[in-house]
């Protein structure tokens, strides 16, 4: 959300002058009155310039993270798109799809649970297809 200057501004102002009617009530010289809101519009303009600042450097931010940002995986063909090693890539090759789906499911956060639900398999299935797709990774990996 952008700084609205004008609307900021608008209700510094109706505040300044609710406070500035009470200091009076109160009895507070105009000297004292006029020091105070002289300081407190310092601090309006130092507040203003910090959130414009603070708005430019989002701006830049954002738009250096949607440069960066990598493509979703989705699909098993994504996930294996998205690997750059041949040789890990060409082990995956070798893999089953319904290993690499699971796969792809656990990175995306999935419980073991829900992909059995999904999957139509057992538990025990998943965390057996997960211990061979480690122990060929391992073997890779040596």
């Amino acid at each position: 959300m952008s700084f609205n200057y004008g609307r900021e501004e608008k209700k510094w102002r109706l505040w300044k002058e609710a406070e500035e009617k009470k200091l009076r009530e109160l009895g507070v010289d105009e000297d004292t009155i006029e020091q105070l809101h002289i300081h407190d519009w310092a601090v309006f303009n130092s507040d203003r310039r910090f959130y414009r600042r603070l708005q430019d450097a989002g701006t830049y931010l954002e738009e250096f993270a949607a440069e960066m940002a990598q493509p979703e995986i989705k699909t098993v063909e994504d996930f294996l798109d998205s690997i750059e090693n041949q040789q890990l890539y060409q082990i995956l090759l070798l893999v089953d799809r319904l290993t690499l789906q699971i796969a792809l499911m656990k990175m995306q956060g999935y419980s073991t649970r829900e992909i059995a639900s999904y999957l139509g398999i057992t538990e025990k299935a998943i965390y057996r297809r997960m211990d061979r797709l480690k122990e060929k990774l391992k073997r890779f990996f040596e």
